[in-house]
């Protein structure tokens, strides 16, 4: 791995123009390069092939097989462990972020992190495999979220350091899709080996290991020209912090995220039982039926995705885009309320993919946008990260009182829970409205 070309210090090829003020590095005004472009979309589909393929359907299977079918225990064993690995994201993702922008490693800032901690995510779902039982397998969700949260902070930042304002929608479009078709293939693998639990944990994170080796080598890293200064205590306690009331425009990106990411996981969380429950699948075809549904969500948002941040980028607007995506997807999140058989479920999935699609293709590009200071870029997607971790954490658990309210025995009040994320995903919409650094 070579660093970048450029002035002293490691300051990327293709960045011109005056450092800031109290800034490490200048803004990049030049397109990103080919080569990192299709480094980063490659590593992040199969990153997320290994990652996410386990978090939607990995998990559940897993409860399936040690849990036994007697009420709502499954849905139990469910909340606590999405909920553990969602604390340890939300932790992971600042502190990890905060340690990339302050690492003087020769190699760069980034790319420590993104390798090592691809990692520690396969230890952690080598664990989840091969546990038999329930907090064993919690505990190994929470090492693979602490892992790969390690990877992530890092490789998002690497947008911020790397890619020019005006580009910023294109690349942000092609993550989403990248990350979303990852969601298609972490499920297929997870159909394909649902009786074979190391190989559906184990396999795609080791190719993962391989596709963040390949992205390191390509990535025009910075390299810190001097160590920062050593951080105190307090300093460190506040590298969960950026105040909304110097950065309200950020605040408000934080809040329709965090509103957003909540409605998703109240579904997410529960789609292998609601799939079960509410729409009467068997066990057994569970898996198909999800896999199915994802496929047809995935082409709806990639149908999306990518015209929606190439207008973005075109017209300069990002807040039209998100806002109103937001209110399609709260439309689609009610319409599950209503859903009783698998074909509604699967238009109802297109419904939401195309509302998610034009969301992730323009928002990741409005977050960067309104970044406080672009050279704590770890640190303050690691603090927004915060939006997508916590939902994690507090889905499983007030779904989980959410299905519960008013149903009858044995059953789950999935309608309720849909009411509600629709609710919170709408508000979610307004709060992007009121942001005034982009339009």
């Amino acid at each position: 791995m070579t660093t970048s070309s450029g002035s002293a210090g490691g300051v990327p090829s293709g960045l011109t123009g005056v450092v800031r003020e109290h800034h490490w590095f200048p803004e990049p005004t030049e397109p990103a390069p080919r080569k990192y472009i299709v480094g980063l979309i490659v590593a992040q589909l199969i990153f997320f092939i290994a990652l996410l393929g386990p978090a939607i359907i990995g998990v559940g299977l897993k409860v399936i097989s040690i849990v036994p079918a007697e009420g709502t225990e499954r849905e139990s064993a469910v909340a606590l462990i999405a909920g553990l690995g969602a604390a340890g994201a939300l932790v992971g993702n600042v502190v990890f972020g905060r340690l990339s922008d302050r690492t003087t490693s020769k190699w760069g800032r980034r790319r420590p992190w993104i390798v090592s901690g691809t990692v520690v995510m396969t230890i952690g779902f080598f664990i989840m495999a091969i546990g038999p039982y329930v907090p064993v397998v919690a505990a190994g969700w929470l090492v693979a979220q602490l892992g790969a949260n390690a990877t992530l902070a890092p490789f998002i930042a690497t947008i911020s350091d790397q890619v020019p304002k005006f580009q910023r929608g294109s690349i942000s479009a092609l993550v989403g899709i990248s990350q979303n078709v990852g969601i298609l293939g972490g499920t297929y693998v997870a159909e394909l080996f649902q009786d074979q639990m190391i190989i559906m944990f184990v396999g795609p994170s080791i190719l993962a290991i391989g596709a963040m080796v390949v992205f390191a080598f390509l990535l025009p890293d910075q390299v810190l020209p001097v160590r920062p200064p050593r951080m105190n205590l307090a300093e460190w306690v506040t590298t969960f912090w950026v105040s909304p009331v110097k950065n309200p425009d950020y605040a408000l990106a934080w809040w329709s995220r965090f509103l957003v990411i909540l409605a998703t996981f109240m579904f997410t969380t529960f789609r292998v039982f609601y799939v079960n429950r509410q729409l009467g699948a068997p066990e057994d075809e569970v898996a198909s039926v999800i896999t199915i549904s994802v496929l047809i969500y995935t082409i709806a948002l990639v149908a999306t995705a990518w015209v929606a941040g190439k207008l973005s980028d075109k017209t300069g607007r990002r807040k039209i885009f998100v806002a109103g995506s937001a209110v399609i997807f709260a439309i689609g999140t009610v319409m599950l309320a209503y859903t009783n058989d698998v074909t509604m479920f699967y238009i109802v999935e297109a419904i939401l993919g195309f509302a998610y699609g034009i969301y992730m293709g323009v928002d990741l590009a409005l977050v960067v946008d309104v970044l406080p200071n672009p050279d704590d870029a770890g640190k303050d997607l690691g603090v927004f990260n915060i939006a997508n971790a916590l939902p994690q954490t507090i889905a499983p658990l007030l779904g989980g009182i959410l299905v519960g309210i008013g149903a009858a025995a044995g059953g789950a009040n999935y309608p309720l829970l849909m009411w509600s994320a629709g609710i919170l995903a709408l508000i979610g919409a307004v709060v992007i409205l009121p942001i005034k650094k982009v339009r």
